[in-house]
């Protein structure tokens, strides 16, 4: 007899997968033993379950990384569908663009560590003389609106070859003014439209969208898009992030 809190434990793990993960995982289950499979434990509590959902948000992640083309495009727009004004969110407050931080640009730097030939720490006029591109692409909040802005900057991966990180490195760690964290994979940051954003709508970024540097990932859910990066980490420890400490799937992909 199947145990009576399969059809449960089923359902809350398939919540926790994004919509084409949760079709193939809900088609494919036969009952917990796929559960036990992927997380190593026996469902049989609270604790077990909670084991298990994880163990599925790493069989997510896994999936999600595996399905990453780096060379897909996210869809961009016509400048007629920014949204304008630009919604306002953050971890600390959704409503309170007031408490973003004042950065003292006299003595703000960014700092560039881990595996990387060149650490010397760069000023934000040296980054305004990099090359720039521009892209008018979609934020998509995982609470469920999105928004199309106009975003100005420098593709990390010319900035990673500038530094001579090692692009054999697995991550990329984000380390923000307002101490926020979070980090993406390599193949990730390489991706032509992944963004050291200085610019918004033809306007240098405002204090509430991020100056003076934002991490732009238009593949990715809105909130591994960094705002305020005050120091860029490249390695090969995974170091997560602040809302993936919570249970948000690390890779997020769109």
């Amino acid at each position: 007899m199947a145990d009576p809190d399969s059809a449960y434990i089923l359902a809350a793990v398939a919540r926790r997968l994004d919509l084409s993960t949760r079709r193939l995982f809900l088609r494919q289950a036969l009952g917990l033993g796929t559960l036990g499979l992927l997380s190593g434990c026996k469902v049989v509590d609270g604790l077990g379950a909670e084991q298990a959902l994880s163990g599925m948000n790493d069989f997510n992640d896994r999936v999600q990384a595996w399905l990453f083309d780096p060379m897909r495009r996210a869809r961009e727009y016509p400048e007629s569908a920014i949204t304008r004004p630009f919604p306002f969110n953050s971890f600390y407050s959704p409503n309170t663009p007031d408490l973003a931080p004042e950065i003292d640009l006299a003595g703000w730097v960014l700092n560039v560590t881990g595996r990387v030939e060149r650490k010397a720490d760069w000023t934000l006029p040296r980054l305004y003389d990099l090359p720039r591109f521009t892209q008018i692409t979609r934020h998509i909040c995982i609470e469920g609106w999105s928004a199309i802005g106009k975003w100005t900057g420098v593709r990390l991966s010319y900035f990673l070859q500038r530094v001579g990180a090692d692009m054999r490195a697995r991550y990329v760690t984000f380390r923000c003014d307002d101490e926020y964290v979070t980090s993406i994979d390599m193949a990730t940051a390489l991706h032509p439209q992944t963004q050291l954003c200085l610019w918004m709508d033809d306007q240098i970024l405002s204090r509430r969208h991020g100056f003076p540097v934002k991490l732009r990932v238009p593949t990715k859910l809105g909130f591994k898009n960094a705002k305020h990066v005050g120091e860029i980490e490249v390695g090969n420890d995974y170091t997560g992030g602040y809302w993936e400490t919570y249970g948000y799937n690390w890779h997020s992909g769109l």
